[in-house]
This record gives structure tokens, sequence and C-alpha cells, in this order.
């Protein structure tokens, strides 16, 4: 296992920043996940780390160690990409054992450690077949068998799952989870996808821009954002956001309930919603609307399926948050401030 951190790194293709003085540390064994919309930077900053792509400026280290103009092959660090590159013509057991191959490692040796790897992954009956043969989940393992074999300190996963249908990719998450705890590698995984990154990593770096910024775990970066950039993109739906008078101020559409709907989380600020529209989807409620004073900002309050008031489109009806649940930020710039008099 290994430390992964960056510090100062930037990367320009030409006039465009696609990494923009990004400072980053893992913990050893950790899931870091690095998270945000195409085009945001997080493929091109775990390449730089994988040594695919050379910084235009700023150090990389790997166990303390300064890696930064070192080859790929000598940073001991496996990569697993959104296609999984196998080899069509080679079998399961020789795909694996490819990269061993190339490092001249003896025959004998080779065969236990693709036998290892395979039994780790689930796979040492399929080490006859060819890929075309596999599912995708199958695939997904052999990509990782094959990444794992070399014994890496460092696992580099750019959207391995994005292949996967979705019923699939859920299971597919937990395996990869609970291999990379028994493995106790130190794994950096991008991905556009919240639901992963909220489900999957110990903590998470929010990018956007070739920037990160909040890095936190689940908890953190959910319920406390740093700017008006994470509440948006965290959260399906995303925190709804109204314009006050020098500020803005948000709440999740979860935390805005029915008056009468008991919740142990202090005093609750009342407020009178219009509902517009009600979208049922089985095991909850949206409602989409406006709060009275606001009707500029769409709101969406999303109600669990126990809530059984009967909500109608075109009606009106009390709702309220909790104090403690509402974030404020900057009308300038979107950053988090301390709370501010509401204008209600």
């Amino acid at each position: 296992m290994a430390v992964v951190e960056v510090r100062g790194l930037k990367k320009h293709f030409g006039e465009v920043a696609a990494v923009d003085g990004v400072d980053l540390r893992s913990e050893e064994g950790e899931f870091l996940v690095l998270l945000g919309p195409s085009g945001c930077g997080k493929t091109t900053l775990l390449r730089m780390i994988a040594g695919l792509e050379h910084p235009t400026e700023g150090d990389i280290l790997l166990g303390g160690e300064n890696v930064t103009g070192l080859p790929p092959r000598a940073r001991r660090i496996a990569m697993v990409f959104q296609s999984y590159a196998l080899y069509p013509h080679m079998t399961v057991a020789r795909n694996i054992e490819f990269p061993l191959k190339a490092q001249g490692i003896e025959a004998a040796e080779r065969s236990k450690k693709v036998q290892w790897a395979a039994e780790l992954f689930g796979i040492d009956s399929l080490l006859h077949r060819r890929p075309r043969q596999l599912s995708g989940g199958e695939r997904q393992r052999v990509a990782l068998a094959r990444a794992l074999v070399r014994e890496p300190t460092v696992f580099l996963l750019d959207e391995p799952l994005s292949n996967l249908d979705a019923k699939l990719r859920a299971s597919a998450r937990d395996d990869l989870l609970e291999f990379q705890r028994r493995i106790g590698i130190t794994t950096l995984y991008v991905t556009h996808d919240q639901v992963e990154a909220m489900g999957m990593g110990d903590r998470i770096a929010v990018m956007d821009r070739g920037k990160i910024r909040q890095l936190g775990t689940p908890e953190e970066v959910y319920h406390h954002p740093v700017d008006t950039f994470v509440a948006g993109f965290l959260g399906s739906p995303p925190m709804n956001l109204l314009i006050g008078p020098d500020f803005l101020f948000g709440f999740r559409p979860e935390q805005l309930l029915p008056e009468g709907i008991s919740r142990d989380d202090g005093p609750r600020i009342s407020l009178t919603f219009h509902v517009n529209r009600v979208e049922y989807l089985g095991s909850e409620r949206y409602l989409y609307g406006h709060i009275q004073g606001f009707e500029a900002n769409k709101i969406i309050a999303m109600l669990p399926g126990t809530v059984t008031l009967p909500l109608t489109a075109d009606t009106d009806h009390r709702f309220s948050v909790a104090e403690a649940q509402i974030r404020y930020f900057a009308k300038d710039g979107g950053d988090k401030i301390p709370p501010q008099p509401l204008p209600l």
C-alpha cells in the first residue's frame, strides 16, 4: 500500500487548464473518489498519477517518493479503464498473465499468480474462456485481476462500471468494494455518478473546471457543501436554492416536509409551498412548485412513501424545514457563509 499525493499539479492543453493547481493526499488503503461532471479534469488527473500524461507543473508522490518523471512501469500502479481493453484472441488466463510475461517472470510463478488473482475475483472457473464468452461483470473482474496480478501499491480506476447495465452496476459496486477492502490497496476511483461516489468512497474529491472544490466524507460533502456548485451537483434532486436580498440559502428536498410530520431536529421554519406537479415513484413522491414569496425559484420536496398525506397539483400547503438544515451562500461566487436572517 502507498499514499498518493499531488502538489500544485497543473496540466494545460494549449490555453486550456484541464487540471489547475490541484493539491490532494490520500490515506493509506483509502478508497478515494474523484467526482465531477464531464470535462472537469478528473481523468486527466488520474492519467498524470499513472504516468500516462506529463504535468505542466507540480509534483506527484507515491509512498513519499517523487515519481513525477518516472514512466508508468516504474510506478507500481495498476489502472483499469472504462473499456477493459482485454485481448479478444487470448483466454482469460493469458489476459491475466500478460503483464507478468512482459516483466519476464518465469512460467511457474506466472501460473501461481494467475490462479491466485482469479480465485480472489471468483473467475477461476473462467480461465479457459475468451472475452467474448463473458458477461460485462465477468470482463470487469478479468480486467481487475490482470491489474492486481502485478501486485501494485495503488489502484487507479477510471469509470470501470460505466459499461454495465444498472442492475449489474449495483452488484459490481459491492463486489469491487469487497475486493478493495480485502486487499487493502489505496484506490483512486474516477466517476461522474454521484451514487457511486456516495456509496463507495471513504472520501470524495468534488472537481470542477480543473480544481477540487471540496474534499470530505460523503456525509460532509452532502450535508455541508462549501459552495453552490457542490450543493447543486450532489444530490438527486439537488439542493433547493432560494435567492435572498444579499445571499442565497438552501435545503435538501428531503428536508422540506409537511407541517405536523415529526422530526427531532430542532426549531423549524414554516413555509407556504405551492405544488405545481406531483410525481409518484412508488417508494417516494416528488413535489414540484415554489415557496410563497420566492415564486422565481423552483423547489422540489421529496416525500418518503410513509408520508401518505393527500397532495395534489395547483394547491397550497404548509411545509417546514429545520433551521439547522438550512445552508447559506454568498450571492457573489457562491461560497458558504454563516447563517443570515431569513427574509421569510
